[in-house]
């Protein structure tokens, strides 16, 4: 189990920190700061609002949630935000958030996946707390590419080696 557990955390940490990040980083170097805040409609978010509900996310279940390390967030201020934050100070904020949250993921023991933590009023494996961190940034993060391809109208090479 022990193996099957350390594989667990080691593709998580990597589909986060090298493979989404990286992700997140390409489509950023092609847009403008407006590009960043630009929303289809109102009930669409801004890859701006995705970034920093994506640091959000992060804090509360893994940092918070699995790391048991003290975190704030203000859940629905990470989709009402609308003063335009900079694409280099969301990078500088999801890329630290996922600095310490790789930290934390780095220090799981794996016999400690199936205990249990109360998350957003839920009690969580920390298995399945990863689990969800890992889908929820995946799904976000193809939002935001295709927010970025339709904002750049460009190819952004990102499945190239």
């Amino acid at each position: 189990m022990t193996d099957i557990a350390r594989t667990f955390l080691d593709k998580s940490r990597h589909l986060l920190m090298s493979d989404y990040l990286p992700k997140l980083e390409r489509c950023l170097e092609e847009l403008s700061d407006e590009d960043l805040w630009w929303r289809p409609n109102e009930a669409s978010n801004s890859i701006g609002n995705l970034m920093l509900h994506l640091t959000g996310n992060l804090r509360e279940w893994i940092i918070g949630g699995v790391g048991q390390r003290a975190f704030v967030r203000v859940r629905q201020q990470e989709f009402d935000e609308r003063s335009h934050l900079p694409g280099k100070e969301l990078l500088a904020r999801l890329g630290a958030t996922l600095k310490e949250a790789d930290d934390v993921l780095g220090r799981v023991d794996p016999e400690s996946l199936l205990t249990r933590r109360q998350i957003q009023h839920d009690g969580v494996t920390v298995l399945e707390a990863i689990y969800h961190v890992v889908e929820h940034f995946g799904m976000h993060t193809g939002q935001i590419i295709t927010l970025s391809k339709m904002r750049s109208g460009k190819d952004l090479r990102l499945w190239q080696p």
